[in-house]
């Protein structure tokens, strides 16, 4: 391999942007790991961290991945950057830097040398090569393959560069490059047909652990890699402390706080909010809201009742989000004042009053109630309203996976009721609600999305995303083609601004609260941490106190 280097320094930034960590007393915050004791990071022990599901998948791209999926497989899987929590810059970790050209259709990125995959073959740009042809060739069978739109390729300049290139601007990809999706993997691994690696056997990374049994809906079982000494350099690049770590699958919320207080778990996840107060008397919870696209309404402006602008405001006009959130949550839940979470890179404020607001959709149920009357929306015998043989009655559909959403939703359901708005509530698990989806039987769905780019919207909300609610709007399509050119992060963050103000005034989205993601680890337990994407970081910096 070429040995001259340029160590952990970046040529572009693309994905940098305000960030604002949520801080609240008692709790870690932001990318923080769990507090620590006064003594020395010990090594050895074993780590009992419960989830909620099974991981379904430990192919890092495969297809039904979940937040419970990436915290195990980002621990079998290193990426060429690190996204840094404080701030959502771009640093370096298989790749010591990248460029991007002017209309952002190429990247090259010179990659870290010293590295080998657990199975003893030394990382490359071959390997870097075959990963993204695999997850690109893939299609619908890999959750990335999104980020590959317009992929004509990676090219291999020298063992340790390669150049990535798309058809179209794609500002977005290096940001990709940090996700746990597209972690590198080893020859044996895309070798092995795309189908075939959920059961993680195939699955071979450069990553701080080793997979040594998956059983599925009970528990998955790493060892550690002695040899490991290439994280990213702002999260210690050593060998992991702890020996072994097992993911636990706890369904229950109950179960999980129960099996943590009574001492047969090591650290839980998925802390419900009506555990908080419990534990947090306890322990010190590791928490951190999640970037990306917030909780909220979203509309099918392919349905004709809500693809009027009327009904659309008038919506967002009757829901209350600090009710629903004082009531289904805590404070460590923020209200939503715009489509993006505050943690995301390019977040702007959009509530009534900031610099950036539209001001179009403040909570105002008198004026809801009189535009739905002035738009010739009348309430009927039943108190919902109707226009020209019409009920003003919508499908609301959810997924019944976080605790809170049905004491959020029948609150809505509630405050809409009273301005003569029905709503039927109709949730499933993941698989029914995708299906409720794609078969376009609804008007209004409740959602988030998490990552840490502004580009999370361009799926739902450009006309050709893949997840298009049919808006149609050629001004927000303009903006996101903008937002895919812009090689500085300081011009996407403005772009973003635009989009989130665009969203807002046309009330493409209505947003209630954010998504605040909440561990809880034993007292002994130290050095847990979120990534920038509020999912469990690698466990490199965590240990136990000696026994």
């Amino acid at each position: 391999m070429t040995t001259h280097r340029t160590p952990f320094r970046l040529v572009a930034a693309i994905a940098a942007g305000t960030a604002a960590a949520l801080v609240m007393a008692g709790c870690s915050s932001g990318g923080t790991a769990s507090t620590s004791s006064s003594s020395k990071p010990v090594d050895g022990g074993s780590l009992t961290y419960a989830i909620a599901n099974d991981p379904i998948t430990l192919n890092p791209a495969g297809t039904g991945a979940g937040n419970d999926t990436f915290a195990i497989t980002r621990q079998l899987v290193d990426s060429l950057l690190w996204q840094d929590p404080s701030d959502g810059s771009l640093k370096p970790w298989l790749a010591t830097k990248y460029s991007a050209n002017d209309d952002a259709t190429a990247f090259t990125f010179d990659l870290r040398s010293g590295v080998t995959f657990s199975d003893g073959t030394a990382f490359d740009a071959t390997a870097v090569k075959d990963t993204f042809d695999d997850i690109a060739s893939a299609g619908a069978s890999s959750t990335a393959a999104a980020y590959f739109s317009g992929y004509e390729g990676t090219k291999v300049v020298d063992d340790d560069t390669v150049e990535v290139d798309f058809g179209a601007p794609n500002a977005a990809f290096p940001n990709a490059t940090s996700s746990v999706a597209l972690g590198i993997v080893a020859p044996k691994t895309t070798e092995t047909p795309f189908d075939d690696r959920a059961d993680g056997k195939a699955v071979i990374g450069t990553g701080p652990f080793t997979l040594q049994s998956y059983t599925k809906n009970t528990s998955t079982i790493l060892t550690k890699r002695k040899d490991y000494d290439w994280g990213p350099a702002a999260r210690g690049s050593g060998a992991a402390h702890l020996s072994k770590v097992t993911f636990q699958v706890v369904p229950e919320a109950s179960v999980r706080t129960g099996s943590l207080q009574s001492g047969q778990l090591d650290a839980i996840s998925s802390v419900q909010p009506s555990d908080v107060d419990t534990l947090q008397a306890q322990y010190d919870l590791v928490t951190r809201a999640n970037p990306g696209q917030v909780f909220g309404l979203t509309f099918n402006q392919k349905r004709p009742i809500v693809s009027d602008l009327v009904v659309r405001k008038a919506i967002a006009q009757a829901v209350d989000p600090k009710a629903v959130r004082d009531t289904a949550l805590n404070d460590l839940f923020k209200v939503a004042n715009s489509v993006l979470g505050s943690t995301t890179p390019g977040y702007a404020d959009m509530s009534s009053g900031s610099d950036t607001s539209s001001g179009s959709a403040a909570y105002d149920p008198k004026a809801a109630a009189a535009a739905l009357d002035d738009a010739g929306w009348k309430k009927g015998s039943d108190g919902i309203r109707s226009k020209d043989g019409t009920k003003l009655q919508l499908k609301l559909v959810w997924i019944t996976n976080f605790g809170p959403n049905q004491t959020s939703l029948e609150l809505i359901q509630q405050e809409l009721g009273k301005v003569g708005v029905g709503v039927t509530l109709e949730s499933g698990t993941v698989p029914q609600y995708l299906a409720n989806l794609t078969s376009g039987d609804w008007d209004l769905s409740w959602d988030n999305s998490s990552r840490a780019d502004g580009d999370v919207l361009r799926s739902k909300f450009s006309s050709s995303g893949a997840q298009s609610i049919g808006a149609s709007d050629t001004t927000l399509d303009a903006l996101f083609t903008k937002e895919l050119s812009q090689s500085s992060a300081s011009d996407r963050s403005a772009t973003f601004g635009e989009i989130q103000q665009r969203i807002a005034s046309q009330v493409d989205f209505v947003p209630v609260h954010e998504l605040t993601s909440i561990i809880a680890p034993a007292t002994d337990v130290h050095g847990i941490a979120f990534g920038a994407d509020t999912r469990l970081d690698q466990l490199t910096g965590a240990w136990k106190d000696a026994s």
